[in-house]
């Protein structure tokens, strides 16, 4: 089960990042908008782990949470991605439907 999850992280992880380079691809041009896309992206990886400190705060995760934490730290963290990935799905829509350059 394990396994599983950290697979479904990863493929999450690997999600997020090809929409994040398509991202920056369809704005290379716009320094601003690629300044504050990226400020965003790096605001939501310090919201994730901070979250998911805050779901699991035990200085003894394994001791606290038992064998079951792994999995559940993956399960959470696939799903904050899939969420992020949405957002940045939204702004590429953007860029594309209007024309942004």
């Amino acid at each position: 089960m394990n396994a599983c999850a950290n697979e479904g992280t990863r493929r999450a992880d690997d999600e997020l990042n090809r929409i994040y380079k398509l991202l920056l691809i369809k704005v290379c041009d716009d320094a601003l908008a690629k300044g504050k896309i990226r400020a965003a992206q790096n605001a939501w990886i310090k919201y994730r782990d901070t979250y998911i400190e805050a779901m699991y705060p035990a200085k003894d995760k394994q001791v606290e949470y038992g064998s079951i934490y792994p999995m559940e730290v993956d399960l959470l963290g696939a799903k904050l991605t899939r969420q992020q990935t949405t957002a940045l799905r939204e702004i590429l829509k953007q860029y594309q439907t209007e024309g942004h350059r």
